[in-house]
């Protein structure tokens, strides 16, 4: 009774939160797109505005937390005013497309820019972020955290931090696992982790870093933005905290570090389609491209976009292999994986 009562008020929790979203108006304007976007806004708004510079179409833009927007979409079904929506992880997408909440999109623009592999039918990918390891350079040798598989080696028994492994990034990275290496191994390996962690799962991947950089952990996960947002950052402690930590990108011997991503969709209902796929497309454009890129600290996805970013730079010493499993495949294995945490306590 008491699981039961708390889902039910988190539940109702993220409705009431979504009911106070500011509204939008459902009306068809030709000259107008909608947009849901869960991206900070000083990220958004030049590419925003860029768009309606080159094209005259007006962009309005809804700002709200993923959980927030999805179930906004959900309850507001055909009524809804939302044209696109704009978040990050592969998991968030993927549940959005198990809801329903998208639609097919057909553009020669977007299949020849964006990899197959970073697209699907109805999402796609415009940038990306490499899911690496961090470990403490005065107590850990890099050649024991070479590979994802090596977090649980029992000789790291104590030593790994972890933010919610129902996290998008976490769920992301481990719904590609089971394309690797099967269900009965991946499992095995998430229980693995949990048995070397050093405390509870808590925090960000931010906290995760800091974690290592103070000993309370050794070893964690995290998105290279992070890293790179406290490598260019102007506060002593975030720099102080970089010194000690070294990075691994896993699996350069074998498949790739994982990757994941910031995308975006069309939305099933909406009422400004053609605007709606030209925002899509020029987010795959030059511009769009190395804007978030550059003001992330993101890889772009478009073909042929380079981005010169020194933090990605300095952590990587050049290129590195990354993981090429379709998107798809996390929207296929995320509910199993979620089971596989609940069993093996992978709060």
């Amino acid at each position: 009774m008491i699981a039961v009562s708390r889902t039910r008020t988190r539940a109702l929790a993220i409705l009431a939160a979504a009911c106070t979203l500011p509204a939008l108006s459902a009306a068809h304007a030709d000259n107008s797109v909608n947009i849901y976007s869960y991206r900070e806004p000083k990220l958004v708004d030049p590419v925003l505005k860029a768009f309606t510079d080159k094209t005259g179409i007006k962009v309005n833009r809804i700002e709200g937390k993923e959980e927030e927007l999805l179930e906004r979409l959900k309850n507001e079904g055909s009524n809804s005013p939302a044209d696109v929506l704009i978040t990050v992880a592969a998991s968030r997408l993927a549940q959005a497309h198990e809801l329903g909440l998208f639609a097919p999109v057909n553009s020669t623009v977007l299949e020849s820019r964006i990899p197959a592999h970073l697209r699907t039918d109805d999402w796609f990918a415009f940038s990306t972020r490499a899911r690496v390891i961090v470990y403490a350079k005065d107590s850990v040798n890099a050649d024991d955290v070479r590979s994802y598989a090596d977090l649980a080696n029992p000789k790291l028994k104590g030593k790994v931090c972890s933010r919610s492994g129902s996290h998008p990034y976490n769920l992301s990275l481990f719904s590609t696992m089971v394309e690797h290496v099967g269900e009965a191994k991946t499992e095995a390996w998430l229980k693995g982790i949990v048995d070397n962690m050093a405390r509870k799962p808590t925090g960000g991947d931010t906290d995760q870093i800091k974690g290592v950089a103070s000993g309370e952990c050794a070893i964690a996960l995290t998105n290279t933005y992070y890293l790179a947002r406290m490598m260019r950052s102007s506060v002593p402690e975030d720099r102080a905290a970089v010194e000690k930590v070294g990075v691994v990108f896993p699996n350069q011997s074998s498949w790739g570090t994982h990757m994941n991503i910031a995308g975006g969709a069309v939305a099933k209902y909406a009422k400004n389609r053609d605007n709606a796929i030209l925002f899509m497309e020029y987010l795959a454009s030059p511009f769009a491209q190395d804007h978030f890129a550059n003001g992330n600290n993101e890889w772009p996805t478009a073909k042929g976009v380079v981005v010169d970013n020194a933090a990605l730079k300095a952590m990587t010493g050049g290129a590195f292999k990354s993981e090429t499993i379709p998107l798809a495949a996390v929207s296929a294995n995320q509910v199993k994986v979620q089971q596989m945490l609940d069993r093996v306590g992978y709060k």
